[in-house]
């Protein structure tokens, strides 16, 4: 082999080590394993990433944390951002998109309900509570906006959950929408929703809405979840820009604070924003001071959406962290 195939056989091989180095390099830094898998849920599968710790317990077994995406998001939009943060402090994590959104099965599409969703999570509590590398009897639940009152709901009545985080959620839907429709359009949202059951009954037409609009009527018609879920949504192919007019009025059922003493003695933590309109802020601490111990408040200067991603991101991540830690991992 003359000089300058040694010289070039030699860059190859350093190549490849350094390629080689690197590669173990990203995994170790990771800590994880991020897996994709399905459970079931009232007969129709739920697309779920799985994330496996790679650190050791002396039981080979690790606490859970299962969690869900707000108003008709799915988990590509942001969910990584906590998923992968949980994982690397020890824990399984299961970020799941509930029936009829996203990559899991059910018709129609973008149908919310309220009880469907809060199945989902209690399905997923068992799946995970079920995988030989999770102690059932150390299992959290965390939501985000529409599942943070999800989670507050299942937690005051599932005792198998044994710590909460809720991030910016919606405490009283019904209180909400008073707030935003009121006199006339506030009765005719009621005759809507009674055409859109006369129409269901008698045709099995479904109407719907979108969830965000430039112009015309929208689910969220606040610009900044315009301006989220427009950016979101590039990560996201399979989120649906609509969900079910059925859906509205379901919604209304959702009211979590009427329950939140109930969660007592499950450690509750409650995060935030004090500047949020979507889940308004005030909601929020009226709950959490009808909470019983052991709770927590973060309060982060804010915005709703500034929770997912951005600068304050941190800000809302570190402390759910930090408190699954303390109830789960010691």
């Amino acid at each position: 082999m003359n000089r300058r195939k040694r010289w070039k056989a030699f860059f190859w091989l350093v190549v490849a080590v350094t390629a080689s180095l690197a590669c173990v390099g990203t995994a170790r830094a990771q800590d994880y394993e991020r897996r994709d898998v399905t459970f079931v849920s009232q007969g129709l599968k739920c697309a779920a990433w799985l994330y496996l710790p790679h650190s050791q317990t002396a039981s080979g077994k690790h606490p859970a944390i299962v969690m869900a995406h707000g108003w008709s998001a799915t988990k590509e939009m942001y969910l990584d951002n906590f998923a992968r943060r949980f994982a690397r402090a020890g824990f399984v994590v299961l970020a799941f998109d509930y029936r009829f959104l996203g990559a899991s099965e059910g018709e129609p599409r973008g149908q919310l309900f309220p009880a469907d969703q809060e199945e989902d999570y209690r399905n997923a509590i068992t799946w995970v509570s079920l995988q030989p590398q999770v102690d059932p009897s150390r299992i959290g639940i965390w939501g985000t906006s529409y599942s943070g009152a999800h989670v507050l709901q299942i937690a005051a009545f599932d005792r198998r959950v044994k710590a909460v985080v809720a991030q910016v959620p919606g405490l009283d839907s019904w209180d909400l929408v008073r707030r935003n429709v009121t006199g006339t359009q506030w009765d005719g949202m009621f005759a809507w929703f009674a055409q859109d059951r006369k129409e269901r009954y008698t045709t099995g037409k479904i109407n719907y809405i979108p969830v965000v609009a430039a112009e015309g009527p929208s689910s969220l018609p606040q610009k900044e979840a315009l301006e989220w879920f427009t950016r979101a949504a590039q990560l996201a192919p399979r989120w649906e820009n609509r969900v079910t007019v059925e859906t509205l009025e379901r919604s209304l059922e959702l009211s979590p604070g009427a329950q939140i003493q109930r969660i007592s003695p499950t450690p509750l933590l409650m995060i935030v924003a004090n500047e949020d309109i979507i889940t308004p802020t005030d909601q929020a601490l009226a709950a959490y001071e009808r909470a019983l111990q052991p709770k927590q408040l973060v309060i982060v200067p804010g915005r709703h959406f500034d929770a997912y991603e951005g600068p304050k991101h941190e800000a809302f991540v570190l402390p759910a962290v930090d408190w699954f830690k303390r109830y789960l991992l010691n």
